[in-house]
């Protein structure tokens, strides 16, 4: 199957999850409301591990698309490390955290494995935009 918009990638859908799942977090804690800074932060981070696959899928090269993986990937960590300020504050339970950096995992994870394949497509057919959705 050929991917042919950013929606095809599982790591964009994966991230969109994640950025529900921390306004979701945020939404249902007053406390982490009212905690500007962090829970803008973690939004942002958020965001950003979504918005930069898609960025970088309109990309000219599969070189500059993945550098942008690698953004998205350090963003899904950024949020890791903000939903343990999160949770030292109690701001949110030990369930919530869990199903939040486990998201958060899951992104990074995906986003490596497009990498990989990226990288892998490349060294076999040179810097081709054809993509394939990967197993």
């Amino acid at each position: 199957m050929k991917i042919t918009k950013f929606e095809d990638l599982k790591c964009w859908q994966e991230a969109r999850t994640l950025v529900n799942s921390v306004y979701g977090a945020i939404r249902n804690s007053p406390s982490f409301q009212k905690d500007f800074r962090l829970s803008s932060q973690i939004t942002g981070a958020a965001i950003s591990s979504m918005s930069n696959i898609a960025e970088g899928f309109s990309r000219r090269s599969n070189k500059e698309f993945i550098q942008y993986l690698f953004i998205s990937k350090s963003s899904a960590t950024e949020v890791q490390s903000e939903i343990y300020v999160a949770s030292d504050q109690k701001y949110i339970s030990q369930e919530i955290f869990e199903k939040i950096y486990n998201q958060a995992e899951t992104v990074s994870k995906l986003n490596s494995g497009f990498i990989t394949y990226l990288l892998q497509n490349e060294k076999r057919y040179g810097n081709t935009k054809k993509l394939k959705k990967p197993n």
